[in-house]
């Protein structure tokens, strides 16, 4: 069986040994998989990232600390971080709202890895930044489908496509919890999906359609049969398994089970340990599908993968599902984030009638 390395597999996704470039104008890591491989030749960043590591931070959280850490840094002139103080934060930030334009919730990533750093890697005090000047780009509203939206893009797609974005629609997963799934993780007796390790590190349970099942069972047989032919390739060294899970159960990145729901179509090689494995469907085709579904359906909204999730939870609200339960649906660590679907539950803005209406 032939299979090609990853770089040459998806070089238009410059994903291995390729350069990463942010506004500051440094290259600091490349992407592979749920890893991320740090270029830097920095002692000090290596060390952050080690720190991190032992910590249990996810591999993303690191990417985006370490990122917006080093352009805290190069903004500063290189100065060590133990030599910058408060008003130095404070001018970064002013300078990410005023310069960058930046959306809050950006600003308020760049100072969280910043306080990251200084409070609990250098353990210094961080003192009172409030007199930052915040960012005053405003949240953009969730875009939500209606019910016959939804049907009209899902009617665009057939086989493991429509699969996946009936599972985005109908169990309100988010893109990268989807093409994580393994196997294991579809409970077919209790209908249910087990989100392991979703945003902020939280496992949760999910609702699974029961109209989805024999789709589901389809997939599982082609994920077996996927195994059946790695297992016949040398050199397969089997899926890649979180933490050190492989040393301690050595049979299980050969058993069909921990295998991804939605594998990808090629082998490819691991960057990080130079081994044959089968990684899981491209996130960010996964996005471009459904995109192009909205398109084929005529739907004039700005549609993502994210938009199913959004039009999962207002539709639950407007079946008289209470808000408590989407939020546990969700992961919401907080119901007040779930408050944001209520605005759909009205008719009008904010259940306002226009006067136009009584003429």
């Amino acid at each position: 069986m032939k299979y090609k390395d990853f770089e040459l597999w998806q070089p238009d996704k410059k994903v291995l040994f390729s350069t990463s470039r942010h506004p500051a104008g440094i290259t600091i890591c490349i992407h592979f998989m749920d890893e991320v491989l740090y270029m830097s030749s920095s002692p000090f960043l290596k060390s952050v990232e080690d720190f991190m590591l032992v910590q249990r931070y996810s591999r993303r959280t690191i990417s985006t600390y370490l990122y917006w850490i080093k352009y805290f840094i190069l903004y500063s002139g290189k100065r060590h971080p133990r030599q910058l103080h408060d008003e130095d934060i404070i001018r970064f930030l002013t300078f990410l709202a005023v310069e960058r334009n930046v959306s809050g919730g950006t600003q308020a990533l760049a100072l969280n890895a910043i306080v990251f750093l200084k409070a609990k890697f250098l353990g210094q005090t961080v003192g009172d930044l409030s007199s930052f000047s915040p960012s005053r780009k405003p949240r953009k509203l969730p875009v939500v489908l209606t019910n016959k939206e939804v049907a009209a893009l899902l009617g665009q797609l057939t086989g493991v496509r429509y699969l996946m974005a009936a599972m985005l629609y109908g169990s309100g997963l988010r893109r990268i919890e989807l093409v994580r799934l393994r196997v294991k993780d579809i409970d077919f007796d209790y209908r249910q999906i087990r989100v392991f390790n979703g945003k902020g590190g939280k496992h949760r349970l999910v609702t699974l359609a029961e109209e989805l099942l024999p789709l589901l069972a389809q997939q599982v047989e082609r994920v077996e049969n996927y195994l059946k032919q790695d297992l016949m390739c040398e050199g397969y060294a089997g899926v890649w398994l979180p933490d050190a899970l492989a040393r301690k159960y050595p049979n299980a990145p050969f058993e069909s089970g921990w295998h991804y729901l939605f594998p990808a179509s090629r082998l490819s090689i691991d960057p990080a340990s130079k081994l044959l494995r089968r990684h899981h469907y491209d996130e960010s085709n996964l996005n471009k599908l459904i995109r192009k579904a909205a398109r084929d359906a005529d739907i004039r909204k700005q549609v993502s993968c994210h938009t199913l999730r959004h039009s999962f939870a207002t539709h639950l609200l407007q079946s008289g599902v209470d808000i408590r339960t989407v939020q546990q649906q969700l992961g919401h660590a907080d119901v007040k984030i779930t408050e944001i679907y209520t605005h759909v539950l009205k008719q009008g803005a904010q259940g306002v009638r226009s006067p136009l209406s009584t003429l």
